[in-house]
Order: structure tokens, then sequence, then C-alpha cells
């Protein structure tokens, strides 16, 4: 398999939203969901792969009880073209009475946390609040889906750093890059 080059995607593309911006927004969504859960308990569901950046920073943010699990489902599977739905883990924390906060790298058109948030109140949630790090605005999103909480908006281009993946590269990039 031959991988596009991560140091040519850094290269010819554009730095959007550096470390600090991104900290600074991610204090900014801990204050905002603390306030929201106030004296409420929470399942912190993290979506892997890409949330998984965003979602270690965002928790330590957060002054309100919190219960931890993980889903991971996919529609890419290291593809820029999204397909079907794969479910590669389905979290074992009980749902039912929850409130479930999903965290997510980013809120493109949203096939895949609306399939994941649909399938907590399946699970018998009693409120899903879904927390991205980063937003597309572009119109294309699923009808009857939104961020409660939204650190930065991106533009409309393929984006990777700070969780998101270049052909399952760069995730660990201390910034948001576009290209």
């Amino acid at each position: 398999m031959n991988r596009p080059d991560l140091a040519t995607a850094l290269r010819d593309g554009d730095l959007i939203h550096d470390r600090t911006v991104l900290r600074a927004a991610i204090s900014r969504m801990g204050a905002e969901i603390s306030r929201a859960l106030e004296d409420k308990s929470a399942v912190f569901l993290t979506i892997m792969q890409g949330g998984l950046v965003f979602a270690g920073q965002l928790a330590t943010e957060i002054d309100a009880a919190l219960e931890f699990d993980y889903v991971h489902a996919t529609r890419f599977r290291g593809s820029t073209e999204g397909g079907t739905l794969q479910w590669l883990r389905r979290p074992s924390t009980p749902l039912a009475g929850r409130i479930v906060l999903l965290v997510d790298d980013i809120l493109d058109e949203g096939h895949t946390l609306k399939a994941i948030r649909d399938w907590c109140h399946e699970q018998g949630a009693a409120q899903v609040m879904l927390a991205v790090l980063c937003e597309k605005r572009h119109g294309r999103t699923v009808p009857g889906l939104s961020a409660d909480f939204v650190g930065v908006e991106v533009p409309d281009r393929y984006v990777f750093g700070y969780g998101m993946d270049f052909h399952e590269q760069g995730r660990n990039l201390p910034g948001i890059h576009a290209l």
C-alpha cells in the first residue's frame, strides 16, 4: 500500500488552528458542559479513534461526575469516502436512563455521529449530548443533527491533525491542518 506522504500534506496544506487556539476552545467547552450538567452525572463516551486526543483533554476540563467508556464505529477505514457503518466496539456501560456525552473529533456530514446517537437512544439513554472539537459548516450535515458543544469551525476542506487522520497518519499533530 502506497500511502500519501504526511510531510507533503503539511507542506502543501494550511494550519487552520494551532494548539493554543484548540486548548482555549477545549477549556471553554469544558466550562459549558460543566454548566449544562450542573450536579448530574454522565457517561462520557469517546468515539474512537478520532475523538481520543480531544476527549482526553476535554475530560479534565469538565467539573461533573463522569463515567468513561468508548465506542469504535467507522465508515472510512483509512479511506476519505464513507461507506457502510462498521461497529468495531460498542460501549459496555449500560446507557438506560443516563445522560450520554458523545465526544468526537469532527462533525462533518454526521452520518456516523447520527448512527451512534440513535443507537444510544435505542439503548434507553435519557439524553444524548454531542461535543465535537470542530465542525464543518457546509449545508451537507444530516438533517436534524447538530452538536451541542463545538470547539472551532473548520473550512469545507480535508482537515487533519489533533485526532483527525491523513490516511491513518498525523492524528498526533498539535494543530488542525487543511488541504
